[in-house]
């Protein structure tokens, strides 16, 4: 098993950037490496809602089965990832900081038994991944909220 960790700050709210990270659809607007994300159920995101998303690993489409596991608005979601033979399951935190919000990510990676070897390999790519995925979020969020509101949209 590999542990990926870390956090960034975000200059939004912590309601706005919750919400956007709990719909996982949102996800390929700012993870250039999800490039399809649907729900697999209908009504209020919570504990039980499902998504399946299309992750490029290697140039070649994965599909990725989502699970929230645990959920409260606005400050955790906790989520069980399945790709081929290796689950993800962590959380991510919501914290005020300053005018903004600190995102914190805590993910154990099981990986298949063939690759049980590769654990300190993981946790170091899972950093890097997680960091610019967040960092992804971080541009998405904090652009469109400098942008001026275009006629006719909301």
């Amino acid at each position: 098993m590999a542990r990926v960790r870390g956090s960034i700050d975000i200059e939004r709210p912590v309601d706005e950037v919750f919400d956007v990270v709990a719909d996982q659809t949102n996800e390929p607007l700012y993870n250039p490496s999800m490039t399809d994300s649907g729900r697999l159920d209908d009504g209020t995101i919570g504990v039980g809602t499902r998504f399946l998303a299309t992750v490029l690993t290697r140039g070649k489409p994965q599909e990725v089965a989502i699970e929230v596991t645990a959920f409260e608005r606005p400050t955790e979601i906790a989520t069980q990832s399945v790709m081929g033979r290796n689950t993800v399951l962590g959380r991510v935190r919501f914290d005020p900081a300053g005018s903004g919000t600190r995102l914190s990510w805590d993910w154990d990676v099981q990986v298949g038994t063939g690759a049980r070897v590769l654990g300190p390999l993981v946790s170091v790519i899972g950093r890097r991944q997680e960091r610019a995925i967040f960092g992804g979020l971080k541009h998405f969020l904090e652009d469109r909220a400098a942008r001026p509101p275009r006629e006719g949209l909301a």
